[in-house]
């Protein structure tokens, strides 16, 4: 293995992220003595020069211990590659609903392509996916991989499923664990904001290495808890971005503008405000006033997070054999948050009814106000009852809370020797990840709560049956009248109380697999060697995630969840799959190597898939490296997206991909709406594809000094989504797709509001016959209904397959730059590492049209991270600048009220849009060495700056670029044994 001048200065770059192979192997070159045949992530050849190439970026040990990070995501965040877009998430962006973030879990995505695209590797092996898919995408949960325990981390931001199969779509993070340490680390680190409130967070970690048994013993525990934090904690989010973005949907409620006597000039129906509102009123576009609801009082910026992790790794050497073993088990705890569920009638169409005598909580003045201004009118109870009443518009009072538990282990076990001339290497891995969850509060069961609103709910939470003349309780005593409107008294409160329950979700994701590879050299060729890797892999996955009863939509009870604004998937899956690769390295002249790979996969459940990969890297001189390689990539769907057997989600049509569908459903507007639906596994889904390209060169005048730039593109297709847009849009044609009320048992579709068929087009057509003509459908239901809004009346739990939606290019450039200037009295290094992202093409969904979001809401075009760092003798200190460039606001998302506003703010533009304001913040670190100790200080965004305005964001602001913390600092002790 040789090493030239570019090896060097990539190898002792001090920004950590150059593009080398790892520096503590260097000074056995020094000395003469036998190098450890190494590997590097991209390829399966051990000892082969890799210098420069491939795009290949190391985050090292020093990295680590310098940046601050307590957690891997943490870390992980500050890569210019996996910022931008909305693949990355963490548990700021969790809730409480299946269709949310699962609870204290994180993952990293490569380019924005989405966490299932990046393949996560521990050791160059794969760990079990997260047992609660992230919507339906399926992603190794970053927080479950202890950061004491790792040595460095690489990342291939390249398509690599040539080498490592599926799922390496964007590329590879690949998680080195420590070995061969002795002795004894103690590590302790406490972070918190500078502002009033608490955020803190405490990190204690400890590492001891010793000889045993002949072989080498290393033992880790991790322990981090992170306090929650609100968006009512911060001026720059506590009230809300627009004083429009309101919900009718009040926590005191409304009465609903169907049972009132109140109208405008032209005779329509307006909602009456409640006289308790605990806020001032609203005034609506309509031009009434109501009691509203804004988010932010409600909105968990960062949840609560607990974690402890505690694992070994072992090595010994056998005869001829060397064995190593690695293990680690995390234990997670968190409480997620979402906004309190609205309240719906049991059908969960709009105004439940409440019983007349709730306004006699207002004293007389107002009440005899409300008997002239409400409509009272019959409505039927459960128990079979007729009583009057009248309808109203509201929230519950408490956010929905969930608590979640997730264990996670991982064991990996292996033997490697030699065999002639080549290396070898069998491993077993077993790795598991298990989660409960848990809602304690903020959730009610539909049936119960009406029945207390009509006082036919019993102490039990069993219903009343009525006789004719009394209500009647099997067991318990009947409860009183349940009051929306009274807040504040415990004996209705207690009421309420009966009425709630604690779905719960068990999930299991379980990995088994056995893998052979071996590396040596093939044959002569050229006065050199090609040098090859050959292998097999033999892999089980197993998912389940199994909600209670009370959280499943059941064909039999008409798709009605049990409870209140609370879905979760039902889904069971099991494959196998096995793979065979092979690689060559090919020294074809003495500047010029090639680099050829392919790897074929089979699923007993999908079929197979080959993916072939080729790479060039040429020598001109030894300053300089220049490399190019094209490969194909694939996802098979995964076992969440196979197994899905009724998942009660939450799904959005965009009315600005399709004039047609905003005529009919949008009343022309572009805006995004969202609806309860009930998606399917599709057994016929296609694997996702996507072919990468890569070009660039690398530059290391001296030592000291590497430049690298580097082209890349990724033309990804298949992708595998639901898409409400595009179904739809073919139900305009299909009548086989358009339901008047539920969509029956076996059938897909749209559900439309069930009078929706006592209008006919002017054929005599309704909107379930084929050839109906929808836009004078619409026509006939304005004139018929007089809706508040003029759209086609979807109703609820619109059934809809996974299907293969469309198809994404994204394409940019990634540049860094190291220097180092060495002094007598210490070193000063700079460094700069930025994405460009050229485009980012996608289709519409619903639509063929492609659209460009480089440059669109959450996808910048430009991130920046530079550094400069001093070090000298035993302290160092540093600063960080991150930069996110701008890009524009997702404005016509909007509704029309939200954009009236804005203009009146003169915040639009000319063309009427927006943009959100770059944003730069710097991280101060100051680090000092003892002889057996270490202790530094960081602090995250120094100058203390807001995250810039994003109205297109009910936050206020993009939590996905930015974050709204101010300014943190952290504290690091480290002593050594």
């Amino acid at each position: 293995m040789k090493f030239s001048k570019l090896t060097m200065a990539l190898a002792f770059s001090f920004s950590g992220y150059a593009l080398a192979q790892q520096a503590s192997h260097l000074p056995t070159l020094q000395d003469g003595s036998d190098l450890e045949k190494i590997q590097v992530t991209g390829t399966h050849i051990k000892g082969v020069d890799m210098e420069g190439a491939q795009p290949l970026t190391i985050i090292s040990a020093e990295d680590i211990r310098k940046s601050g990070a307590t957690t891997v995501f943490e870390l992980m965040s500050t890569l210019t590659q996996t910022r931008g877009g909305e693949g990355s998430f963490s548990t700021s962006q969790s809730g409480a609903t299946s269709t949310s973030t699962p609870a204290g879990q994180a993952a990293a995505s490569l380019r924005g392509l989405g966490p299932s695209a990046t393949l996560t590797l521990i050791n160059g092996r794969r760990i079990a996916a997260s047992s609660f898919a992230s919507g339906t995408q399926n992603f190794v949960d970053i927080n479950s991989i202890p950061l004491a325990a790792i040595e460095r981390i690489e990342v291939l931001a390249t398509g690599a499923s040539a080498t490592y199969g599926a799922d390496a779509v964007a590329g590879v993070i690949n998680y080195i664990l420590k070995k061969d340490f002795q002795g004894a680390e103690f590590n302790a680190v406490y972070g918190n904001s500078t502002a009033s409130s608490d955020e803190g967070s405490l990190n204690l970690n400890i590492i001891w290495g010793d000889k045993l048994a002949g072989g080498d013993l290393m033992l880790f525990m991790d322990y981090y808890d992170r306090k929650d934090f609100r968006a009512t904690d911060r001026q720059s989010t506590r009230m809300p971005v627009l004083q429009s973005s309101y919900s009718y949907l009040s926590k005191t409620p409304n009465i609903y503008y169907n049972s009132s006597n109140v109208t405008d000039a032209d005779g329509n129906y307006l909602e009456i405000a409640n006289p308790n509102c605990a806020t001032p009123l609203v005034k609506t576009e309509f031009g009434e006033d109501i009691c509203a609801y804004y988010g932010n009082e409600d909105d968990w910026l960062e949840t609560p997070l607990e974690s402890l992790s505690a694992g070994f790794t072992y090595q010994k050497s056998l005869g001829g054999l060397d064995w190593k073993t690695d293990f680690f088990y995390t234990r997670t705890k968190s409480t997620s948050y979402s906004s309190p569920s609205p309240i719906n009638r049991i059908d969960d169409s709009e105004g439940p009814f409440t019983e007349e005598t709730a306004i006699d909580i207002f004293p007389d003045a107002i009440r005899n106000q409300l008997m002239d201004d409400i409509y009272f009118q019959r409505f039927d109870t459960q128990a079979g009852r007729e009583i009057w009443g009248f309808m109203f518009d509201g929230r519950f009072a408490t956010p929905r809370t969930v608590e979640i538990e997730s264990d996670a282990f991982r064991l990996v076990t292996s033997l490697s020797g030699t065999l002639g001339r080549w290396d070898w290497e069998s491993a077993l891995t077993l790795s598991e990840s298990e989660s409960d969850q848990v809602a304690v509060a903020g959730v009610y069961n539909r049936y119960k709560y009406h029945a207390a609103l009509a006082g036919e709910l019993c102490s039990d939470g069993s219903l009343a049956s009525y006789d004719g003349e009394n209500l009647n309780c099997n067991s318990g005593d009947l409860l009183g009248l349940y009051n929306p409107f009274l807040s504040g008294d415990a004996s209705n409160d207690s009421i309420l109380a009966t009425a709630q329950e604690q779905p719960t979700r068990k999930g299991e994701s379980r990995v088994y697999g056995w893998d052979l590879r071996f590396s040596g050299d093939l044959v002569e060729f050229n006065d050199d060697m090609i040098r090859s890797a050959f292998g097999v892999e033999v892999r089980q996955e197993e998912i389940t995630d199994v909600p209670s009863q009370n959280a499943r939509a059941r064909f039999d009870k008409g798709y009605l969840v049990d409870v209140f604004g609370f879905g979760s998937s039902l889904s069971e899956a099991k494959r196998t799959q096995w793979g065979a690769f092979a690689e060559l390295h090919i020294p074809l002249t003495e500047q010029l190597e090639m680099q050829l790979a392919g790897r074929y996969d089979h699923y007993d459940d999908f079929g197979g898939d080959l993916n072939p990969k080729v790479a060039l890297t040429y020598r001109p001189g030894e300053d300089w490296v220049l490399r190019a390689s094209w490969a194909t990539s694939f996802r098979a769907p995964s076992l969440t997206q196979a197994g899905v057997k009724l998942r009660t989600t939450r799904a959005s049509f965009d009315c600005s991909a399709n004039q047609a569908v905003a005529d009919l459903y949008c009343e022309g507007f572009g805006d995004l709406r969202g609806h309860n639906v009930l998606e399917l596994g599709n057994p016929k889904l296609q694997a996702e594809e996507s072919e990468s390209l890569s070009l660039g060169f690398g530059y290391s005048p001296t030592r000291n000094t590497s430049l690298t730039l580097d082209y890349w593109r990724f033309d990804h297709e298949k992708l595998v989504d639901t898409d409400m847009t595009g179904v739809l849009n073919r139900a305009i044609a299909d009548a086989s797709l358009r339901h008047c009320g539920l969509v029956p048992e076996g059938q897909m579709g749209i559900s439309y509001d069930p009078q929706m068929c006592d209008v006919t087009d002017s054929q005599g057509l309704t909107i379930e016959q084929q050839g109906a003509n929808l836009r004078e459908i619409l026509d006939a239901w304005v004139d018929y209904a007089d809706p508040r809004y003029a759209e086609l009346e979807l109703y609820r739990d619109h059934v809809l397959l996974l299907e293969n939606t469309g198809t994404q290019t994204v394409s940019g450039l990634d540049l860094t730059f190291d220097h180092r200037l060495e002094f007598a009295s210490g070193a000063l290094s700079f460094s700069l590492d930025a994405t460009h992202y050229i485009s980012y093409e996608r289709n519409k969904p619903g639509s063929d049209d492609i659209e460009e979001l480089a440059g669109t809401w959450r996808y910048p075009k430009n991130i920046v991270t530079a550094r400069v760092f001093w070090d000298q003798d035993n302290w160092y200190a540093g600063l960080t600048a991150y930069y996110t460039g701008a890009y524009e606001d997702d404005i016509e998302r909007l509704r029309g009220r939200e954009l009236d506003e804005l203009d009146a703010l003169g915040e639009l533009d000319a063309d009427g849009k927006r943009d959100v304001s770059a944003w730069t913040t710097v991280r101060a670190t100051l680090g000092y060495e003892f002889d057996n100790a270490s202790i530094s200080l960081s602090v995250d965004n120094l100058f203390d700056r807001e995250p810039p305005k994003a109205y297109g964001s009910a936050r206020g602001f993009d939590s996905i670029n930015h974050n709204a913390y101010g300014t943190l600092y952290k504290v690091s002790l480290a002593y050594r044994f």
